[in-house]
């Protein structure tokens, strides 16, 4: 087993904006480019399963989406599609020029709303080598009408409201209106799904986090009904291994697992849990079900093979 190294932080540009990204320096010649959902900025998103990549011998780019965390650009916490796709085209550009780094040998990684952006790129980015999507938003109808059945209609009501609100006053230069990114039925926040609510005891249980911004803007969450990578599943080219929680009720299993089907070099791993089961009790198989994927499809055999010999309790 590998030694632990310590992350760098770098800056690389995208458009108008810099974003913030964690290099975590590897010695397999491979690197994973990672990024978390909704609002969720990248050290809750992907610390712990950044650490065990690098571990395994991966360099890795985690990065936040602009307008987050430590990225510039603005106005903050407000989603917007376009832009942090194209955040990921400069993030993964800046991966190839990594020292160390075969530019033939990336992957993305993704979870949550990132999960779904992991489609979208991996469609327009052939020459990845692998992509994963954990437990990934890939349908905004299926993630927009499992919320509402969770929610209590005046506070979808308020909430709508807020949303508009915001949206207008956005056009005028006004500041982001936030919202909780989860919170419970009745209360003015982004989700009140069962699994949604699990959120800062998934990614946070510590609360070695206290920057990490649990809100966003009301305008974000007008937009996440239209928003379908699943339609673009049949145009991935790499393989990519879909991770899918068969009680997410945050983002529907059943797109998920339509995703897999359709992309032509699609696995699926199924897990018992929630949206955020790859944080909590799902934890090691889904770490073991990724290294495993990215192995394969990264590094060569002998490469595999002496990743697979350093593994603990292996000779």
């Amino acid at each position: 087993m590998r030694g632990f190294t310590k992350r760098q932080q770098v800056r690389f540009v995208s458009d108008d904006a810099e974003c913030a990204a964690w290099h975590y320096a590897g010695d397999n010649g491979a690197c994973v480019v990672m990024a978390a959902g909704f609002g969720v900025t990248k050290e809750p998103g992907t610390d712990r399963f950044a650490a065990r990549f690098q571990e395994a011998g991966f360099s890795v780019l985690a990065f936040d989406h602009r307008g987050f965390g430590d990225s510039g650009g603005g106005p903050r916490q407000v989603v917007r599609m376009r832009e942090q796709l194209a955040d990921w085209n400069a993030a993964i550009a800046h991966a190839a020029t990594l020292p160390g780094v075969n530019p033939d040998r990336i992957a993305a990684w993704g979870f949550s709303l990132a999960g779904g952006h992991i489609i979208r790129v991996a469609a327009d980015h052939p020459s990845l080598a692998a992509a994963v999507a954990q437990t990934p938003t890939v349908d905004g109808v299926a993630t927009t009408l499992s919320a509402g059945r969770y929610q209590r209609p005046t506070a979808a009501l308020r909430l709508l409201g807020r949303a508009v609100r915001d949206a207008v006053g956005g056009r005028v230069g006004r500041p982001p209106v936030l919202v909780p990114l989860a919170g419970e039925p009745g209360t003015v926040s982004a989700l009140t799904t069962p699994d949604g609510k699990q959120g800062p005891r998934a990614l946070d249980p510590d609360g070695r986090y206290p920057e990490w911004q649990m809100a966003v803007a009301a305008r974000s969450t007008l937009i996440l009904g239209g928003y379908r990578p699943v339609r673009q599943a049949s145009r991935v080219r790499c393989p990519l291994l879909v991770v899918a929680g068969d009680s997410d009720r945050s983002a529907p299993p059943k797109a998920a697992i339509r995703t897999a089907e359709r992309a032509p070099r699609g696995e699926l791993v199924r897990l018992k849990g929630g949206h955020y089961a790859p944080f909590l009790d799902e934890h090691e198989k889904v770490v073991s079900a990724e290294l495993e994927f990215l192995r394969r499809h990264l590094l060569d055999e002998d490469a595999q093979a002496e990743a697979t010999a350093a593994e603990p309790g292996m000779v």
